[in-house]
């Protein structure tokens, strides 16, 4: 089952995500995420990018550890996350996101997080990211809220990528 990821324009992308409950089926969700983003060749993939409005995210940094011996290879799934605390500290990283292809921009996130989560058995895990891992949990948490990774761009950023934004939108956002 190949699934589309949706692109900047599509309604869904701004809306809000519900909770995963047992009865969901997290494991099926999680397989089509992993997917489609290898297929695609990103570092992370949110529900909501597939048209799935649930609390759900995979993280894979398979790409980066290739390049960076120094980046831990993580290849998980993220369910019904929190982040619940944020270092003062922060730091720029440039971004993208297969939802906006084409465009990548310095977007300034905490440079470490508390988050909890579940994982595909509903077991709790509680745990403090850094680097790389904090800002793709940020990035794909963002996305279960309806916030792309643009929003977070001054508006003279914004305003200088809406020509770009324009035509990603026109070729379909769906």
């Amino acid at each position: 089952m190949g699934l589309q990821i949706i692109k900047y324009g599509s309604p869904v992308l701004r809306k809000k995500s519900g909770e995963v409950i047992e009865n969901d089926n997290a494991l099926l969700m999680a397989e089509n995420l992993f997917k489609s983003l290898k297929k695609e060749g990103g570092l992370g993939l949110a529900g909501p990018q597939l048209g799935l409005l649930k609390r759900i995210f995979v993280i894979d940094t398979s790409p980066l550890a290739a390049e960076d011996t120094t980046i831990t290879k993580i290849e998980k799934a993220i369910v019904n996350p929190e982040i619940v605390w944020f270092s003062k500290e922060k730091d720029y990283y440039n971004e993208g996101c297969l939802s906006i292809p084409g465009i990548f921009e310095d977007v300034l996130r905490p440079e470490t997080i508390e988050v909890s989560y579940y994982d595909l058995n509903f077991s709790r895990i509680e745990e403090r990211l850094y680097g790389i891992k904090a800002r793709i949990f940020q990035h794909e948490f963002d996305h279960l809220n309806g916030i792309l990774f643009i929003d977070r761009l001054s508006s003279l950023q914004r305003k200088l990528l809406s020509g770009k934004l324009n035509k990603i939108k026109k070729l379909g956002a769906g």
